[in-house]
C-alpha cells in the first residue's frame, strides 16, 4: 500500500479557511447579544428585578475585556489552536449551565463564564496576521469583520424569534449548538499558525510594558478605541433619540439600526479591496476623516434645526463606513507594533477598544437625561471622532520619524 497525503482536514499545521475564522469571530460576537430581546422573559423566569437580569450585559463585557488581556499571551505561548480549544470547550460547558441554572445567580455566573468565547475575537485577527503581512492583514481581516458585521444586524432578531416561539432557553440552546459546530471546525480546519515561544507566562507579561512603551501602538489602539468608541457612544444613546426625541417605536429604532451595520459592511468592503494599496496607515485616516465629516454635517443640520430620524439615523450610514474602512486596518496595526507577540497586541488592544467603548456608552447615558435633545450624543461622537483622526496622524508622524511607511 502506497502512502497518501493526508486530508487537509486531519492536518494540524494548515492555516484556516478564512470561512472558518469569520465563524469563530462571528460566534463571539453572536453571544453578546442574542439574548436581548430575552431579558424580560429571564427576568421573570427567575424571579428577581430586570435591572439585576440586565447586569449580565456589563458583567459579559467587563470580563470579557479582562480575558482579553490574558488569552493574548496564553496564545503566543502555546499556540492559538490550543488555546481555542480550550477557550471553546469552556464556553460550551458555561453554556450548558446558563440552560440548568436553577436561579439567577448560577445563571450570571455562568453567563459570565461564557465571556471565555471572546478567544474568538481576539484569536482570529492573530492568526490573520500570522498569516499574511501588515497591508494584508489588514485586508482579510476586513473581510473577516464584514462577515461579522452581519450578526449584531440579525442576533436580536433571532434571538426574539426563538424567545417568542420556544422561550429564553431556546437562545442558548442555539449557542450550544452552534458552539459544538465551531468547535468542530477549530479541531479539523484550524492548524498552528504561531510560531510558539517558549517563554514563561512571566516574561510573556513583560511584553506589556514594550508594548505600552510604543507611542504607534498607542497610536494605533486610541485610533481604534475612539473611532470604535464613537459607535458605542450611538449605541448607548440612540434608542433614547429615536424613541424619547423622535418618538419611534422600539421595532422602528430597531430598523434603523441595520443602516450602521449595512454602511460598516461596505466599510468592510472597501478596507478588503483596497488597503494593500492604499496603505495601512492611509486607510485608518481615510475611515476616520469619513465618520467626522458625517457628523459634522449631522451636528450641523441639528443646529439649523433640520434634523429628525432620517436625517439623524441616515447620516450614521457614514459612521457604519468610516469605521468599517478605519478598525480592521487599526487592529492590523496594533499587531504590527511586535509580530512576534501578535496574540498579546491583539488582546491588549482588544481591551482598550472593548473598556473605552464601554466607557463611552455609560457616558452617552449621562449625558441624554429626560428631556435631553440629540445633541449632546452628536457632540459625543464627534468629540470621539475627532480624537481617532487625531491619534492616527500621531502614527503618521511617528511612522516618518522612524523612516516607515506612512
Amino acid at each position: 500500500m502506497t502512502d497518501r497525503p493526508k486530508a487537509r482536514f486531519l492536518d494540524r499545521t494548515t492555516p484556516p479557511h478564512l470561512l472558518t475564522l469569520v465563524l469563530v469571530a462571528g460566534l463571539s460576537a453572536l453571544t453578546m447579544n442574542i439574548f436581548l430581546p430575552s431579558l424580560p422573559g429571564m427576568a421573570e423566569w427567575f424571579g428577581v428585578p430586570y435591572g439585576l437580569m440586565q447586569q449580565s450585559v456589563a458583567l459579559y463585557l467587563a470580563l470579557s475585556a479582562a480575558l482579553q488581556i490574558a488569552i493574548g499571551p496564553l496564545s503566543d505561548r502555546f499556540g492559538r489552536r490550543k488555546v481555542l480549544i480550550w477557550s471553546f470547550a469552556l464556553f460550551l460547558l458555561a453554556t450548558v449551565g446558563t440552560l440548568l441554572a436553577p436561579n439567577a445567580t448560577v445563571f450570571l455566573i455562568c453567563r459570565m463564564a461564557q465571556a471565555v468565547v471572546a478567544a474568538g475575537m481576539v484569536l482570529s485577527r492573530a492568526i490573520v496576521r500570522d498569516m499574511v503581512s501588515d497591508a494584508e492583514a489588514a485586508s482579510m481581516i476586513g473581510y473577516v469583520t464584514m462577515g461579522m458585521s452581519v450578526v449584531p444586524m440579525i442576533g436580536p432578531v433571532i434571538g426574539g424569534v426563538l424567545d417568542e416561539a420556544f422561550g429564553w432557553q431556546a437562545n442558548f440552546a442555539l449557542l450550544l449548538g452552534l458552539g459544538a459546530v465551531v468547535m468542530a471546525l477549530i479541531w479539523f480546519d484550524l492548524g498552528e499558525t504561531a510560531t510558539l515561544r517558549r517563554v514563561s507566562l512571566r516574561d510573556q507579561a513583560r511584553q506589556y510594558p514594550v508594548l505600552l512603551g510604543s507611542r504607534r501602538f498607542w497610536g494605533y489602539c486610541l485610533s481604534a478605541a475612539l473611532a470604535s468608541g464613537c459607535f458605542f457612544a450611538y449605541l448607548g444613546g440612540a434608542p433614547y433619540v429615536g424613541t424619547e426625541v423622535f418618538g419611534l417605536s422600539s421595532a422602528h429604532v430597531g430598523a434603523l439600526f441595520a443602516l450602521t451595520a449595512v454602511g460598516y459592511m461596505g466599510g468592510n468592503f472597501i478596507a478588503g479591496r483596497w488597503s494593500v494599496r492604499v496603505g495601512m496607515n492611509r486607510m485608518v485616516l481615510i475611515g476616520t476623516v469619513i465618520t467626522t465629516a458625517g457628523l459634522v454635517v449631522l451636528l450641523a443640520l441639528t443646529l439649523a434645526g433640520l434634523s429628525g430620524p432620517v436625517v439623524f439615523f441616515g447620516l450614521t450610514m457614514a459612521m457604519g463606513i468610516g469605521n468599517g474602512v478605519c478598525l480592521p486596518n487599526a487592529n492590523a496595526g496594533i499587531l504590527s507594533v511586535r509580530p512576534e507577540v501578535a496574540g498579546t497586541a491583539s488582546g491588549l488592544g482588544g481591551a482598550f477598544i472593548i473598556g473605552g467603548g464601554a466607557g463611552l456608552a455609560s457616558l452617552a447615558g449621562v449625558l441624554l437625561p429626560p428631556g435631553s435633545t440629540e445633541t449632546p450624543l452628536i457632540l459625543l461622537m464627534l468629540a470621539s471622532s475627532v480624537g481617532s483622526v487625531v491619534a492616527i496622524l500621531a502614527v503618521i508622524r511617528r511612522a516618518r520619524d522612524l523612516g516607515l511607511s506612512p
